[in-house]
């Protein structure tokens, strides 16, 4: 089915099964690239793409914990909410995600980070939609082209 390839990260949906696979490599120790997904002052430097800001209403990144933050274009906001399920320091992070715009969806997100040596790191996360409709929503909204774009930020960030 839809495979996006992408020069640096890889997002691939499965045609029989409700999931979104990404895949990316990142030139930093993957306790670093951990931070950068739990510090709400990292991660609105760097989630989503270029042309939005990002302001977190709620943001507590620990096992149990939750969060609620919105993207901003102009006039426009787009708010996503979800629950940390688990979050095992520079290992795991298990989430649900919503796009209030589609507040019926839920997705389940599970990121993991393989440490490859060197201070380089591998991020894989596999989300789980309710519904193969879902995934081909979310596929087709410009999903990759924001992760894409906040991964390219996630590695300047890295660099700074």
């Amino acid at each position: 089915m839809t495979a996006i390839t992408h020069p640096e990260t890889t997002i691939s949906a499965d045609p029989a099964l409700p999931v979104i696979r990404i895949t990316r490599e990142f030139d930093a120790p993957r306790e670093a690239v951990f931070r950068a997904h739990t510090d709400p002052e990292l991660v609105v430097k760097w989630l989503g793409p270029r042309s939005v800001t990002m302001e977190v209403e709620r943001w507590d990144a620990t096992t149990g914990g939750g969060y609620r933050y919105l993207h901003r274009r102009g006039d426009e906001a787009y708010g996503f909410y979800g629950s940390f399920h688990e979050v095992r320091p520079a290992e795991r992070i298990v989430q649900t995600f919503t796009f209030e715009g589609v507040p019926d969806g839920v997705c389940l997100e599970t990121m993991t980070l393989e440490d490859l040596g060197g201070g380089r790191t591998r991020l894989h996360v596999v989300s789980v939609f309710e519904t193969v409709e879902g995934r081909d929503a979310a596929m087709s909204s410009g999903m990759s082209y924001g992760v894409t774009q906040g991964y390219e930020q996630l590695d300047e960030l890295l660099a700074s």
